[in-house]
């Protein structure tokens, strides 16, 4: 796993299933998306990083991501919170937000819109229906999506 934070991140994830990390990361190499990408394993850490607090206190490259992959059920800082503090302050409530779960709650999914969400996708079990998910959403929201400067 990186652990030099890169001076311009494309993509944070934010994912504590180490195998979902490792899997999310092989695609975005294979497929060439997005060449700075930061994982982070919990909320805390996500929140520190996207703030520029804690370990992040220098400098907050987070805060200029360009798609935030947010895993719904995390370990200190769950999901939705993390999601809520993103969208409700004006550094990060422009970036994209996927809610990239896999969870299939209905209050989950709904919470999740009202707070803000861009979008909602149930990761497969399968492991080639994951990476075609991975490889579509970097597709539409790293090449397709028009996002503000």
């Amino acid at each position: 796993m990186n652990r030099t934070v890169p001076d311009n991140i494309s993509v944070l994830l934010i994912e504590d299933n180490e195998d979902d990390a490792e899997l999310t990361l092989r695609v975005f190499k294979q497929y060439h998306f997005a060449n700075h990408i930061h994982v982070v394993r919990d909320g805390a850490e996500a929140l520190d990083c996207l703030f520029g607090k804690g370990a992040y206190a220098q400098r907050s490259p987070c805060a200029q991501a360009k798609l935030i992959l947010l895993d719904l059920k995390l370990p200190k800082v769950d999901g939705l919170e993390v999601l809520r503090r993103c969208k409700s302050d004006e550094r990060t409530k422009s970036i994209p937000v996927v809610m990239l779960t896999s969870s299939r709650e209905e209050q989950d999914v709904v919470e999740s819109y009202k707070l803000g969400v861009n979008s909602y996708i149930v990761k497969p079990v399968d492991f080639h229906q994951f990476v075609e998910a991975v490889k579509q959403l970097n597709v539409y929201w790293m090449i397709l999506n028009q996002s503000p400067e």
